[in-house]
């Protein structure tokens, strides 16, 4: 087949297995042989040569309500599933609820039923990224564990993204801008928080712990959250929540409240997931390319499995300030670090 094709046989090779390392040029070539002989891949002949499953485990370490309630985990599950597919591999989803869990999977992995791993909602003391490196077995991970991370990942501009949102209230005339912030055991939470505060010393305004309220990125959260930030500072006018999932309890806290948005207090999510589209205001929401972000992931893992010696890749993809009627302003921003 790769004579016929024109090509070396690690290039054929990696053409059928899906690398991304292969030129269109080529691949196209060797599809053409493929359909001219009339190959099939024996699967079961190529697992015994090369030791591969042609399985790859999304992982999730969050309950099923979590999973279900979080529109960001389905629109990553998505781009992933589509990219696995198209390499003709198994995706298996699996979940880790409990400690228990946990030791189960450490067992599974450790067998090497699987030809690599993604790892979506990492928190800084989870032990599955450090277990991964040591049986080398290809991870990527959505987001990243801190600023030195030794993994391959994939993850939004949390940091620009979040400092574009509040730079947008700013520009809208409030002064008393509250965050609810999601827990700071995971990076994502840390990053968000910390753009939030550049934003504020950014336009000379000293950020202070009072209007900064951590919660879980769950809307009882958002809720239970908006409330405590009402308490201590009756006088905020402006809250930009690290997710649309909490943003859409802090909307119900300032109801009940009797504050108006955004005439009373402006509000605005993260990830403009299709809950900012349906909030009574409409969510001004930072977008984030969450299925490109699975698609990205899946791609680097796939990439790694073909050549597991090739250097690990971290990318972040932009973000955008989606303006809806909770925080009304001019237009659309990109944000950028």
């Amino acid at each position: 087949m790769a004579a016929l094709a024109g090509v070396a046989r690690s290039t054929a090779s990696r053409a059928i297995n899906g690398s991304h390392e292969v030129s269109e040029k080529a691949r196209a070539a060797v599809q053409r042989a493929v359909a001219e002989l009339g190959y099939v891949p024996n699967h079961a002949a190529r697992a015994l040569v090369t030791s591969r499953t042609d399985a790859i485990a999304l992982i999730v370490p969050e309950t099923e309500t979590r999973l279900f309630s979080e529109p960001y985990f389905s629109d990553v599950i998505s781009g992933v599933s589509m990219e696995v597919a198209a390499a003709d591999m198994q995706l298996l989803l699996i979940l880790v609820r409990n400690e228990g869990e946990r030791r189960r999977l450490t067992a599974y992995l450790r067998s090497h039923r699987v030809d690599g791993v993604i790892l979506v909602s990492v928190h800084r003391d989870d032990p599955l990224p450090t277990l991964l490196e040591e049986l080398g077995i290809p991870t990527v991970l959505a987001g990243r564990r801190g600023e030195n991370e030794s993994l391959s990942y994939v993850a939004g501009d949390n940091h620009g993204g979040a400092r574009t949102a509040v730079q947008h209230l700013i520009g809208a005339g409030r002064t008393r801008i509250a965050t609810i912030a999601g827990p700071l055991d995971m990076e994502v939470a840390r990053t968000r928080l910390a753009g939030y505060r550049d934003a504020l010393v950014r336009a000379g305004q000293a950020p202070t712990d009072d209007l900064v309220q951590v919660s879980d990125f769950t809307e009882e959260g958002g809720r239970t959250a908006m409330h405590a930030l009402l308490q201590r500072s009756p006088d905020v006018d402006a809250v930009f929540c690290a997710s649309d999932v909490m943003a859409a309890g802090a909307l119900q806290a300032l109801r009940s409240a009797e504050r108006r948005v955004p005439e009373d207090v402006a509000l605005v999510g993260f990830d403009d997931s299709i809950i900012a589209r349906h909030t009574t205001p409409a969510l001004t929401s930072v977008r984030q390319p969450v299925e490109e972000i699975g698609r990205a992931i899946a791609r680097l893992l796939l990439d790694q499995v073909a050549e597991p010696k090739r250097p690990r890749r971290q990318l972040i993809l932009p973000t955008e300030l989606v303006v809806r009627q909770s925080a009304p302003g001019h237009g659309t921003s990109a944000a950028k670090s």
